[in-house]
């Protein structure tokens, strides 16, 4: 889908692209598909702000995603491509052959009037659901489950798509769009094609008030700040850092720390980290 560019009126239009929503559907959301969402500010249960930086924004209600496709073997009609403002990718509305009505994450190139299906004897085409012993070496895929009938949690996102890299012993190889290399069970789900929306990633904001649009409050430097709100604060006119390298608010290196568990229980299934260690 294209990128739409405006005439530089202002320097905020000069630098702002927006997605081409004509192909999207005009009618509103499926109401019997919605929830409601709670925006809290980044507050807890104490009124207290422990995640900066969230806050404002458009109010949005959650549409209900079907990540397990567990309706097997049951034809299901495109009935439109649909906007969701709670990811980038697109999502489809379909409904099945018994007049139930669910969203799924749409692949490029799916359209109103198409036929998906899931279940092992599903076609190798975009948006149809297999478990990944059914489906062949080398294809891209996406929404993929990390544990069979829990739902899809890998490649999810506009633009991205996995390959299935090989099958052996009960597991397959995946290729994640990050780079690493990791077995998942065969018996886990995954639909075919690459996720929609791929132009996604050259969208630019443009100005600071789209930016609050989305729920997105002001990030402070921690170089203006007083010496008692972060650790680089305080001094006379521009001071360096003061320590070894930048640290957080809270004193915690913020640049390569390592984060991840020393003996994770997921380690055996990785195969090669996505810095390729």
């Amino acid at each position: 889908m294209p990128i739409i560019t405006y005439k530089p009126t202002s320097a905020a239009r000069r630098n702002m692209s927006v997605t081409d929503y004509s192909s999207l559907s005009k009618k509103g959301p499926e109401k019997s598909l919605l929830a409601p969402m709670k925006h809290r500010s980044g507050r807890n249960s104490y009124g207290r702000i422990t995640v900066r930086h969230h806050g404002g924004g458009n109010r949005t209600k959650y549409r209900v995603i079907d990540f397990k496709r567990q309706k097997h073997d049951m034809a299901a009609t495109v009935l439109s491509i649909e906007y969701d403002p709670n990811r980038s990718a697109f999502i489809a509305l379909v409904q099945y052959e018994d007049g139930e009505k669910r969203y799924i994450i749409a692949p490029h190139g799916l359209k109103a009037g198409d036929v998906v299906y899931s279940g092992a004897n599903a076609d190798i085409k975009p948006g149809n659901a297999l478990p990944l012993k059914n489906i062949p070496v080398g294809t891209f895929i996406h929404n993929v489950e990390l544990y069979a009938g829990k739902g899809a949690q890998l490649a999810r996102s506009a633009g991205i798509m996995a390959q299935l890299m090989a099958k052996e012993n009960g597991m397959a190889l995946l290729r994640l769009p990050s780079g690493e290399l990791r077995n998942v069970s065969e018996n886990c789900m995954a639909t075919i094609g690459q996720v929609s929306n791929i132009d996604h990633e050259n969208v630019k904001i443009g100005k600071a008030g789209r930016k609050r649009h989305m729920g997105w409050r002001p990030t402070v430097r921690g170089s203006v700040m007083n010496p008692n709100d972060h650790p680089h604060g305080g001094g006379e006119g521009k001071s360096p850092i003061g320590h070894p390298g930048p640290v957080t608010p809270w004193g915690k290196p913020a640049l390569g720390y390592k984060t991840r568990k020393t003996h994770n229980q997921s380690d055996k299934f990785i195969v090669r980290r996505r810095n390729g260690k």
